[in-house]
């Protein structure tokens, strides 16, 4: 095999797609907007990447502990580990240079930043062993990542951030997760592929219950958030933005059947992306005029 395709494979097992998570990094820098320095773009840039090859440095660790799982599965038996092409100790030690990397040079930036990280890895390690086992925990886990990130981004540019601030990316955190819990059930009920043993313990009432109290909550928190971030209350233009957003995104994971991967629907809905793309620029807009 030559050391091209050898590279391509291991890009591939890195997944650099579900790097989309990883935006939410930029959320504190939108909102210290037109504030920020050259530096703190660039040290966001840094924060982003570092969580993308933990996350990465996550993934080889699944695939590798699960190898002979997916060589099963109809969909996971074509990832380079499980197909035979890609060899899994190479894999594991480029996961382990990843992390190792990434921490060590978020240290030299930010002590702090690089304890997110390392909170981050251990808590998936952990979901990835026996948490993802643990009917709500399961949720609960995934959710946290989301919030890590938003966190993180924080840290690493040295700014603020309120308790609302905080509960918002919690409960859209929760919200995208219960939607791929979700999605998943779906697709376990339709036997279209072998299912987590957790869902066993979900039904789609019950979740369609959490996503009903998750997206009220999101919406009157996201609301509070736009009048006492400390810039400007013009903040609750957005919230149309808001909602919509979440309204489209219930729309794909009902009527569609999507949500089981959320870094796909925000790439692949031009609707969302459209939206997600306005959002931004009016957060801009209203902190350079009103700021």
């Amino acid at each position: 095999m030559s050391d091209k395709h050898t590279i391509l494979l291991l890009w591939k097992q890195l997944r650099p797609k579900q790097w989309s998570k990883n935006l939410l990094v930029f959320a504190a820098l939108l909102f210290s907007f037109p504030l920020s320095e050259l530096e703190a773009i660039w040290l966001a840039f840094f924060g982003f990447f570092a969580f993308s090859f933990t996350a990465s440095s996550i993934y080889i660790l699944n695939d590798y502990k699960d190898i002979e799982a997916d060589q099963h599965h109809p969909l996971k038996k074509d990832r380079p580990m499980a197909s035979g092409l890609l060899n899994p100790s190479l894999a594991l030690a480029a996961g382990v240079f990843l992390f190792v990397i990434s921490v060590t040079l978020s240290s030299l930036f930010s002590p702090l930043f690089a304890v997110i990280l390392l909170i981050y890895f251990s808590l998936n390690v952990l979901y990835s062993f026996s948490l993802k086992h643990i009917v709500i925990i399961d949720i609960m886990i995934i959710a946290s990542g989301f919030v890590l990130r938003a966190i993180g981004g924080a840290i690493i540019i040295d700014v603020p951030f309120t308790s609302w601030f905080l509960l918002c990316a919690m409960l859209l955190s929760l919200f995208l997760a219960i939607g791929k819990r979700r999605h998943e059930l779906m697709l376990a009920m339709q036997q279209v592929s072998a299912h987590r043993k957790v869902l066993d313990e979900y039904s789609l009432p019950f979740l369609d219950q959490l996503i009903g109290i998750v997206t009220s909550a999101t919406i009157v928190s996201y609301a509070v958030f736009t009048f006492t971030a400390g810039a400007t209350t013009h903040l609750m233009w957005t919230i149309p933005f808001v909602i919509y957003g979440l309204f489209r995104y219930l729309y794909l994971v009902h009527v569609k059947r999507k949500g089981g991967e959320p870094e796909r629907v925000l790439l692949e809905d031009n609707h969302i992306l459209i939206t997600v793309g306005l959002y931004v620029v009016s957060v801009m807009i209203i902190l350079t005029l009103f700021n």
